[in-house]
């Protein structure tokens, strides 16, 4: 396969300040410490911290014909990033974020959806989207016109000529479960947050939400827990919760993305599910530590040796 990992949807361009304590009023100003920007969406946060960790990466998604696009394709070659695959959008803007960060790493933002929602990957492009190793959709649900069918289409793909497959998405009701039911008999590994679990189902209960999923199509649902870690639960019965680690939190922007290129990593060197989740917790965990997504993602050593000495948080 050309690539390790091919990291397909939500790209956005976001400008962060820290710390973030209160709106001023009227036309006043606040005074913050640190601004950064950041390539950043489940399908840009991901291909960075891929590519830090060693992946051959292929992006694709859309960005706009604007200032905010020129710097999303140079940030993300600046880190070996293949941009190919990623679309210009005639008259379109880049989806773009103002995030501000708390001192307790929540960070409420703007968002202008942009070019997420109109780029789409026709039939010249499809074979090389899914020619990697690992093949990643990140941000079903804000993807509008993949959403109708291509996603499903490229996961069905995929599975045909063997990569493993990912799906990370933005849901916020069990509206949302109809856009996301269509690429689920195509997904390996399911990564939502709990709180987007708890959207698309209803439920409350990890296993059984789990288990509608795996219903659904999913070969084994990973759900991320924030401060309480992740946890794995598959098809062929295996399941378990992964403790988060032991951190002072900067900024939370990316670290459910963070996270799934830490499984990607783990898919090509070949950990066992314990292992790979573990690793996966230190890639979200270090990511957490900078301002921006990806900030505190190195390499793949840096990652390694963060996990074999990190304590774990006590539940």
């Amino acid at each position: 396969m050309k690539y390790d990992y091919s990291s397909i949807g939500f790209y956005t361009f976001d400008c962060l300040g820290w710390p973030f304590t209160r709106v001023p009023e009227g036309g006043g100003t606040v005074f913050l410490e640190e601004l950064t920007l950041a390539v950043s969406g489940a399908a840009g946060t991901a291909a960075i911290a891929a590519a830090k960790m060693g992946l051959k990466t292929l992006a694709v998604g859309g960005v706009g014909n604007d200032l905010m696009a020129d710097w999303v394709i140079a940030r993300l070659q600046h880190f070996g990033v293949d941009v190919s695959d990623m679309q210009r959008i005639r008259n379109g803007r880049t989806s773009s974020s103002i995030v501000t960060t708390r001192l307790d790493g929540s960070r409420p933002a703007l968002h202008m959806k942009g070019a997420t929602g109109d780029f789409y990957v026709g039939d010249d492009f499809v074979a090389t989207a899914v020619d990697a190793k690992v093949v990643h959709l990140g941000g079903v649900g804000l993807m509008d016109r993949m959403d109708a069918g291509r996603n499903s289409e490229l996961l069905r793909l995929a599975k045909k000529n063997g990569p493993i497959t990912t799906v990370d998405v933005f849901a916020g009701s069990k509206d949302d479960l109809e856009t996301v039911k269509r690429v689920l008999p195509y997904t390996d590994y399911f990564m939502p947050s709990i709180e987007e679990a708890r959207a698309l189902t209803g439920l409350t209960d990890r296993q059984d939400m789990a288990k509608a999923f795996i219903d659904l199509g999913v070969s084994c649902c990973i759900f991320t827990l924030g401060e309480d870690g992740a946890y794995y639960h598959g098809r062929d019965g295996v399941r378990f919760h992964m403790p988060a680690f032991d951190i002072k939190v900067k900024c939370t922007c990316g670290c459910g993305d963070a996270f799934n290129a830490g499984m990607a990593v783990a898919f090509c060197r070949g950990f066992d599910p314990e292992t790979a989740v573990r690793f996966a917790q230190a890639t979200s965990a270090l990511n957490a530590t900078g301002l921006g997504s990806q900030a505190g993602v190195v390499s793949f050593d840096h990652t390694w040796n963060f996990m074999l000495k990190t304590p774990t948080r006590k539940s």
